[in-house]
């Protein structure tokens, strides 16, 4: 048996590979969704798919990636060699979603499959018949982009250029994605060069022994903090807005059993499968179970396989969290992905009211397409800033404008100055949303207010996917609901709310999008909070009041 040394030797080393993974992938990616706001994830797999290290990224696209590399180990069994690398979206083969490209890297050591260094990252776009890697038309996932199911793009170390120029040949802004994925190939073969150094380090049978007695150790310690709940069963739900196509108040309903050192999660009374893009693959509900489950575990504790060992999931299939193909899923990273964690978190507010969080804001994203007059050169844009509110807890306070509940602050929104040296738009004004989080002991933290005006000179287009319009972020034990979104498009002629899932909408020069994102949830009894906390929340202006400081000026425009 290994020495405790050792073991925590090994583990921080792996915790040290996928955080360099993702410096590497930050560093070089072409595109604003990844080098900016980050939404990628790094991670390691040993030779067996189960998951061993994760980056602190995006929750929601790490969770799922056992999945991809069962889906690889599948298709090409017995037939994997040093020097192969694998592409993979698909999420009917172990993809969470399209838009979702991700990197699987065999890493060998002598002569036997030791680990999978692996990098997901989320493309600015993947093809399909709009722009921005979602479309909220589609009825079927061949209209939302090109399905790569498990692909062999380095062959014994050779790169397939054919295929390499097919995949590029189906995605706008084919130099930019390109230029993304030779980053996403780098940062997976950067974690296969710190892992064969660990491997000659150490040895290969000290490292597989370690990977058991890590996976085992977390095993014992996410079993000792459970333990530790209410037994009983427990019910959650969850609802989204609307699924684009007529579909509203689609539920997610789960039943929690706790029992000992063992949780079982059954979601098969969720709402059937519908025509929008908001259903969620297999893996990507997996992966938000896995989510809610760490969300409320003790933070020190790992988050890798030996984690979710004590989690039963049960699904049934039609529904919206386990859809039949062809159904589209691109939104369901988002949503319902957010709203499946948030049913399981609400269940199991009841056994653990301590861990419990608030609602957290949800995803209200606008991708715009058009040509910017200062170079003539075609951009697509997709909307990072004026981030929504984390919800409360018995911890404190919900941090403000951290982003969605599904990525927990993982992705960031980027500076406003270079976005404007970027893109021809202005932010006029990029601030906190007073009073939208939830009132409680503890009081949810505020959204943001964004006024962004287009500095083109010809029309654009733009789309919207998401959620949190009709169905604000819950609060918790006698804690308030935060607000929800508020998006216009003001124009010449007039403005209009827009809609939580549209496509194609005219943006003409000089128009402005004026967003109130949601705050989050407040927990507990409002009558309760400090009168310290209340008088700070007045002077930092996160509530409306006398002496609420008055918002800033927008700054005027560079013409």
């Amino acid at each position: 048996m290994l020495d405790r040394i050792t073991v925590s030797v090994v583990q921080h080393r792996f915790v040290a590979i996928v955080a360099e993974m993702g410096e590497a992938m930050l560093r070089t990616a072409y595109s604003q969704i990844l080098n900016s706001s980050r939404d990628f994830s790094t991670a390691l797999c040993d030779g067996q798919g189960r998951l061993v290290a994760q980056a602190e990224h995006v929750p929601i696209h790490v969770g799922g990636l056992p999945w991809a590399v069962r889906a690889v180990l599948e298709d090409f069994e017995g037939g994997l060699r040093p020097g192969d690398l694998f592409l993979l979206n698909d999420p009917y083969h172990g993809g969470n979603h399209l838009p979702d490209l991700t990197v699987l890297l065999p890493v060998f050591a002598h002569g036997h499959l030791a680990f999978w260094s692996i990098n997901r990252a989320h493309q600015s776009d993947i093809g399909g018949s709009t722009h921005g890697a979602y479309n909220p038309a589609a009825t079927e996932i061949w209209q939302e982009g090109i399905r790569i199911p498990p692909l062999k793009l380095y062959d014994a170390g050779e790169l397939r250029k054919d295929v390499m120029q097919m995949i590029a040949a189906n995605v706008r802004h084919s130099q930019d994605f390109l230029g993304d994925l030779r980053a996403s190939i780098g940062s997976a073969r950067l974690g296969e060069r710190r892992l064969l150094r660990l491997v000659d380090e150490h040895g290969v049978d000290t490292v597989a022994a370690a990977v058991g007695e890590i996976l085992d150790s977390t095993e014992r310690q996410t079993r000792a903090c459970i333990r530790a709940w209410k037994d009983g069963v427990y019910r959650g739900m969850a609802v989204l807005d609307d699924d684009g196509h007529g579909a509203t108040d689609i539920a997610i309903r789960a039943t929690v059993r706790k029992a000992g050192d063992q949780l079982t999660v059954d979601l098969t009374e969720s709402d059937p499968q519908v025509e929008g893009f908001v259903n969620s693959s297999y893996p990507n509900t997996m992966s938000a179970v896995h989510m809610a489950l760490a969300y409320l575990i003790d933070p020190d504790i790992p988050k890798n396989d030996g984690t979710f060992r004590p989690l039963t999931v049960q699904l049934k299939q039609g529904t919206i969290v386990w859809p039949h193909p062809p159904a589209p899923v691109t939104l369901s990273t988002n949503h319902c992905g957010q709203e499946i964690a948030e049913a399981v978190i609400k269940a199991l507010a009841g056994a653990c009211p301590e861990r419990a969080i608030a609602g957290w804001g949800r995803r209200f994203r606008i991708s715009i397409r058009g040509v910017d007059p200062r170079t003539r050169r075609p951009f697509i844009w997709h909307m990072f800033h004026a981030r929504p509110g984390g919800g409360a807890s018995a911890a404190g306070d919900g941090w403000p404008s951290a982003g969605e509940g599904q990525a927990a602050g993982g992705i960031k929104f980027g500076s406003v100055e270079v976005t404007e040296v970027r893109f021809p738009l202005f932010l006029g004004r990029h601030e906190f949303r007073p009073g939208s989080g939830g009132a409680g002991r503890f009081r949810g933290g505020v959204g943001s207010i964004l006024s962004m005006k287009m500095e083109t000179d010809e029309p654009a287009r733009a789309n919207t996917a998401g959620d949190g319009v009709r169905h604000a972020p819950y609060g918790l034990f006698g804690g308030k609901d935060g607000l929800p979104h508020r998006y216009r498009l003001v124009s010449r002629s007039g403005s209009r709310w827009l809609a939580t899932k549209e496509v194609g909408i005219p943006v003409r020069p000089g128009d402005v999008f004026l967003v109130e994102s949601s705050g989050g949830g407040g927990y507990g009894d409002p009558a309760e909070r400090d009168p310290a906390a209340r008088a700070a929340d007045l002077d930092n202006g996160f509530v409306a009041g006398r002496r609420a400081r008055a918002v800033s000026r927008p700054r005027r425009g560079r013409r």
